[in-house]
């Protein structure tokens, strides 16, 4: 399969509870899609904490559970 026909293949995950299909095959793709500035954010994959270095090679597959959480300052 090309890399152009893999690109168009979605998936349907879950992000902060909220169904999306996505182009983004992983953690890493997804944020960059998004436009997020990394800093201070969490990432969970089904219910497990995925390290920042992790991001580019973890994939994201039909029916996970991503939850995004920005740390925020205050007290």
């Amino acid at each position: 399969m090309s890399a152009e026909h893999k690109s168009a293949i979605t998936r349907a995950v879950r992000i902060n509870g909220a169904e999306e299909n996505l182009a983004a095959t992983t953690i890493a793709e997804l944020l960059s899609a998004r436009g997020l500035d990394v800093r201070g954010i969490a990432v969970a994959l089904n219910g497990q904490m995925v390290p920042r270095a992790a991001w580019p090679s973890t994939p994201l597959d039909d029916g996970d559970t991503v939850e995004l959480v920005r740390a925020m300052q205050g007290g």
